[in-house]
């Protein structure tokens, strides 16, 4: 295995394959990867550990779940509340997916998921139902371009490594 910052290519191998069959086992990767099973079982959790690899879990579409719209929510926050307390609020709404502190015109980015513009209004009135939210900027998706993906950022890590 390598360093604690980086992955090998056999780690990178193992991801690949745990992306493209994410209900394969651990025996059936030793025997695809030519590697003990110890060893898969060895990477995974060292991967696991170290927070690379960060849950096996379904990858749920929730526009398939009937949450079709979706927006990037850009919040300005009151510096004396702080982040902590509008990242509680926030959490306690289903809608919010995400929330990242950002640098520039805001204070946290959003991705908020909702079943009709109408909707969405009404998750973004939730929002701002925080006494630390001082303004949104919504901008509405319109199309997905590119798909959350790590596969090629793996690959890249590991040629890193060499």
């Amino acid at each position: 295995m390598t360093s604690e910052a980086g992955i090998d290519g056999l780690d990178a191998r193992l991801i690949e394959l745990l992306e493209a069959e994410p209900r394969i086992g651990v025996l059936e990767c030793s025997r695809r990867l030519g590697v003990a099973r110890g060893t898969v079982q060895a990477r995974l959790d060292k991967l696991a550990e170290r927070g690379v690899i960060r849950g096996f879990g379904p990858n749920v579409d929730p526009a398939a779940l009937g949450y079709p719209v979706m927006a990037f929510v850009t919040l300005e926050l009151r510096q004396a509340v702080g982040h902590f307390s509008v990242a509680q609020h926030l959490g306690r709404i289903p809608e919010v997916l995400e929330a990242h502190t950002v640098t520039g015109q805001g204070d946290l980015l959003c991705r908020i998921v909702a079943r009709t513009n109408a909707e969405l209004q009404s998750v973004i009135d939730r929002v701002l139902a925080s006494e630390g939210v001082i303004h949104a900027t919504t901008v509405i998706a319109l199309a997905e371009q590119i798909p959350y993906r790590t596969l090629p950022l793996v690959g890249e890590a590991a040629r890193d490594q060499r």
